[in-house]
């Protein structure tokens, strides 16, 4: 009897040894496949945004105006372009990823072609913004000056807006196939190129402005060409078969949700715009936006890591549904927040322990230093709420939610944040720090409701919901058909 119990409790020990041994297994197998994407998304993410750093810096060399119609230009034209446009692009994380996670390969370059088709419309109708900004600037009630230079700037704009279009969709396109070293490669190269184009074209040949301008655009579409290339010319065999004419079938459905995209991602950037605006009517207005934008730059910086983890949840999500595993795809949710989380919290303990410390690297005034250790906890806070919120706004992507979390981005940032931040700023003479309180109050409830959201969803109803999806929009390889009827015959 003794022995059977001994026997007993050896053959568990040994059960739960192994599904250990198996844990870890899985766990390490995931966070590989995990970093496979996230990892050059950061990287790429960071080179683009120095990419802006770089220009920003040329061109401020050149003079006050050159320098303010320039960061009108990127914050406010720019920005707006870039969020509707990867907005519409981030449909193609849902598609692509579902389709090959299905081993419908074929279909991932006709999703492409579709998707350059809606994004080529979708710039066309941009275009007046940058063709008549002058005027429209002058309209709201901007200098004169700065107004036509922004003009001219804008106009070299229309280059990189178009540039958007190949490079969120390759990207998006790539990551979904874990082929995103090359974006990576390729950004490296750029930033290299661009930083010796911006010196020679601006100091060396005294070209100036447009010389800046010119190495900027030449920024954007190295990698672009750069990417197509590798995509036709042999580096995705299984999953471009040349364009086709079938691109041009079913694109309502893909506008919808590229529709849908755009809106969930849009409200997000908005959000943080209306943050500055909301402060450049506070008492100590100047001091307070310096403040407040060199929190938002350090912010910025932070987030180029959280997007990669928006990528990567995204693609792993979309990649699981589409193979059919539900437990996969919870299984990487849970890997992709809880490391995400992790590297959160370690900035978190960062930046309270610095404060006001980092405002010295932009600034040499204390007054806004003193403003920036002032705000640091919230800074902190953003960053560690940064770490969930876009993680899960990946998962919605990668699982096709994206209407959804439009409708709770409209609830919990313009419904709830920006009325408690307006309150807290302006009633309650809280100011920066009132507004901010409010932003943050929205964010978590965003990032409240998404982890229900999640939590709640019955995942194998996901599966099946993508699996439909997926063979709704197939359509058979042409060359595997003659084979077929080559076969039967």
């Amino acid at each position: 009897m003794e022995g059977d119990i001994n026997q007993k409790l050896l053959t568990e020990t040994t059960k739960n040894e192994e599904e250990e041994v198996q844990f870890k297994e899985r766990l390490w197998t995931e966070t590989k496949k995990l970093w496979i994407v996230a990892g050059p998304a950061i990287f790429t993410r960071f080179s683009t945004f120095g990419v802006t750093v770089i220009s920003q810096a040329f061109v401020g060399h050149l003079g006050p105006t050159e320098l303010a119609a320039f960061s009108l230009c990127f914050t406010v034209l720019l920005r707006f372009g870039n969020g509707v446009l990867l907005g519409m692009a981030s449909a193609l994380e849902t598609l692509c990823g579902q389709a090959f996670g299905a081993k419908q390969y074929h279909m991932l370059g006709i999703y492409l072609q579709r998707s350059w088709i809606v994004l080529f419309a979708t710039a066309l109708c941009l275009l007046p913004i940058y063709i008549f900004t002058t005027p429209i600037l002058m309209a709201l009630g901007q200098d004169e000056t700065i107004a036509t230079v922004a003009g001219y700037i804008s106009n070299w704009f229309i280059g990189i807006v178009f540039s958007f279009i190949v490079s969120f969709t390759c990207q998006m396109f790539l990551q979904a196939q874990s082929k995103n070293m090359i974006i990576a490669y390729l950004a490296a190269f750029s930033i290299g190129i661009h930083i010796s184009l911006s010196w020679l074209l601006t100091v060396k040949l005294k070209y100036g402005l447009s010389g800046a301008l010119l190495s900027t655009i030449l920024a954007y579409w190295i990698p672009n060409i750069g990417q197509l290339l590798f995509i036709t010319c042999g580096g995705c065999k299984d999953t471009w078969k040349g364009f086709s004419m079938l691109a041009f079938n079913d694109l309502m459905p893909v506008v919808k949700l590229s529709l849908s995209s755009g809106a969930m991602l849009c409200l997000e950037l908005w959000y943080n715009t209306i943050l500055v605006l909301l402060t450049g009517n506070l008492k100590n207005a100047q001091v307070a936006i310096d403040a407040l934008a060199i929190c938002l730059n350090i912010n910025g910086w932070e987030m180029m890591i959280s997007l990669g983890f928006l990528a990567a949840a995204s693609v792993r999500v979309s990649n699981e549904l589409g193979r059919g595993s539900s437990k996969g795809a919870k299984f990487s949710i849970m890997t992709t927040t809880l490391t995400s989380l992790c590297i959160g919290c370690m900035l978190f303990v960062l930046f309270l322990f610095l404060r006001g410390r980092l405002a010295y690297i932009f600034t040499e005034s204390e007054e806004v230093a003193n403003a920036v250790a002032d705000l640091s906890p919230l800074l902190a806070c953003s960053i560690l709420l940064n770490s969930v919120q876009p993680v899960l706004s990946g998962v919605a992507v990668g699982a096709g939610w994206q209407s959804i979390v439009a409708w709770v981005n409209i609830a919990s940032y313009y419904l709830v944040g920006i009325p408690i931040g307006v309150v807290l700023g302006y009633v309650f003479k809280m100011e920066v720090k009132g507004v901010w309180v409010g932003m943050l109050l929205g964010t978590l409830l965003q990032t409240v409701t998404l982890i229900i959201i999640t939590w709640k969803t019955d995942w194998d109803k996901q599966v099946l919901l993508a699996q439909s999806r997926v063979n709704k929009w197939f359509v058979p390889n042409s060359r595997e058909t003659n084979n077929h009827q080559e076969n039967g015959v």
